[in-house]
């Protein structure tokens, strides 16, 4: 199990670099994000919530096959939108809602470096717009007025102090 970065570590605001080679080191690190993401009881993990600046996330939403992304590229996102309450496994135990694009397009490779594009709605297209957020040094708490962050950082520092995050 790899380590999860906290809200704090510098490493969440940094962006992403390509991945240049498909190899057995990068398999092996998919490996460990989907047992580290399934630890945690997470639907998706992005390379660097574990300490690795590489455009590289994985998604395991009810209902769908596990799915793995590298670098990839958002094509189109949906005109509509919807609020949903987003947590982070970098962020145990805080919740915002948030508001994003109902559906998106994106193209990425696989682990064996097999390109595709796939379409998706719902709860896997936020997935997918979370979890590529993190390649570009996002949070979803970034996502919310300056206030509500704010409060919701003091939340976090709150509930870390009191060893419940």
């Amino acid at each position: 199990m790899l380590k999860i970065y906290k809200l704090g570590d510098e490493i969440l605001h940094k962006k992403a670099s390509m991945v240049p080679d498909f190899d057995q080191t990068l398999r092996d690190l998919v490996e460990a994000m989907f047992e580290t993401m399934h630890q945690g009881d997470g639907i998706g993990l992005a390379a660097p919530q574990v300490g690795v600046l590489k455009r590289v996330f994985i998604s395991n939403v009810t209902g769908d096959e596990p799915r793995v992304f590298i670098n990839p590229e958002i094509l189109r996102t949906s005109i509509e939108q919807s609020t949903y309450e987003e947590g982070c496994l970098s962020i145990p135990e805080i919740y915002a809602d948030i508001l994003r694009p109902s559906a998106v397009t994106i193209q990425a490779w696989n682990e064996r470096g097999k390109p595709f594009r796939f379409d998706a709605e719902g709860l896997l297209a936020r997935v997918i717009l979370h979890e590529n957020d993190h390649l570009n040094g996002i949070l979803f708490i970034d996502r919310v007025n300056a206030k509500k962050r704010k409060r919701l950082v003091k939340l976090y520092d709150r509930k870390v102090k009191n060893g419940c995050a």
